[in-house]
């Protein structure tokens, strides 16, 4: 009888423990959540309570696991399984109470500053910050993890003296993953491209939607994603629209016939441009930039408050400027001139000797 009821003692008040102390402390983050809606830590420290509840237990658990006198035989692997489960559990509550502290930080971050390019350029930090944390969590616990067998603290002399050279022999193979890393920690404090800037590169307009060590992913105006290393970005040139200030300044093209009204253009282009919400009305413009033998270039220039707005204006001025030149001023539109052919003047040819010699001997006779 004591056989069976001393591990169901054990086992289960080891988890009916857990279970209440789990309880309890999500009761008490609850209540701080309820009291403090300015920051939102303890909300978030609530979803840790799955890794908290599994450290409480796996821990209780190898320290009473002796006391169940159940499979002996087995117990050092039993008791390995459990340090392996509590290593991985405590990396995965580390993780997630980091996680709920740079969050915090951000947010609150986020409420007191109204700069927009500030806030993205604090988030794309926090969120490599937060990476580069899992990633030296995730390390430290794999290691500790292989330093629980036996074999490995045997090869752990051999590996420390050789040290040097796999580091060496892992840095000339992985370099271009390191110089990724690099590149990601230089893009995150350097301030050279943020989460949310509008950027182009190769020819494709898009937003950063994701920036992490080694990648970098851009969303194009279609919904098409375009992945990228994070070397890219420190070796070669790109256009970032939002760096700086986000107004903006857009050019409109038309091409029309010389007879065009420019000055009733102007005219228009301010009515347009005064009916249209996206102009933020700092300057606006209309002149003739080229000529050709058939047409005239004029470009409209319009300005915004940011990429998207600037390009609604120029949609806009381009196809409302052409639907008013075609209602009002058909003849402005670029035509192509023709005109009747002029033939070279008609030429007799003259008559060879045999020709000659047929007509002389036509039978003056009969017809004609």
């Amino acid at each position: 009888m004591e056989n069976v009821l001393r591990p169901l003692i054990v086992l289960g008040g080891t988890v009916l423990l857990t279970l209440a102390i789990g309880w309890g402390t999500d009761r008490l983050l609850r209540k701080a959540d309820e009291r403090d809606h300015g920051t939102p830590l303890w909300g978030l420290l609530r979803r840790a309570r799955i890794p908290y509840q599994l450290v409480l237990c796996t821990a209780m658990l190898r320290g009473s696991y002796d006391q169940t006198k159940l499979l002996e035989r087995h117990q050092v692997g039993i008791g390995r399984t459990l340090t392996l489960v509590l290593i991985g559990s405590a990396a995965w509550l580390v993780i997630r109470i980091a996680g709920a502290i740079v969050e915090t930080t951000y947010t609150r971050y986020a409420r007191a500053h109204r700069d927009a390019a500030r806030v993205r350029r604090v988030r794309t930090q926090v969120e490599l910050i937060m990476r580069v944390v899992s990633a030296i969590v995730i390390v430290v616990a794999a290691s500790s993890m292989l330093l629980t067998f036996p074999a490995m603290r045997a090869a752990g002399a051999s590996l420390l003296a050789s040290a040097g050279i796999i580091a060496a022999i892992a840095g000339v193979a992985a370099q271009s993953t390191l110089s990724n890393m690099f590149a990601g920690l230089q893009i995150a404090f350097g301030d050279m491209v943020r989460i949310g800037d509008t950027v182009v590169v190769d020819g494709e307009w898009g937003t950063v939607e994701e920036i992490t060590l080694t990648f970098l992913t851009v969303r194009t105006w279609d919904e098409r994603r375009i992945t990228m290393p994070v070397s890219y970005f420190t070796s070669k040139p790109f256009e970032n629209w939002s760096r700086g200030t986000p107004q903006m300044t857009g050019i409109v093209y038309w091409h029309l016939d010389h007879s065009a009204p420019v000055e009733a253009m102007r005219e228009k282009l301010r009515d347009i441009l005064r009916h249209c919400p996206a102009w933020d009305g700092r300057a606006y413009g209309l002149v003739v930039t080229d000529t050709t033998p058939n047409t005239i270039q004029v470009r409209a220039l319009v300005t915004a408050k940011d990429a998207d707005d600037i390009w609604t204006v120029r949609v806009a001025v381009r196809e409302q400027m052409i639907t008013w030149l075609s209602a009002e001023h058909p003849y402005a539109l670029p035509r192509v001139n023709t005109a009747d052919a002029v033939l070279p003047p008609y030429r007799v040819p003259s008559p060879d000797r045999a020709s000659l010699r047929r007509a002389y001997d036509f039978p003056r006779t009969g017809r004609g």
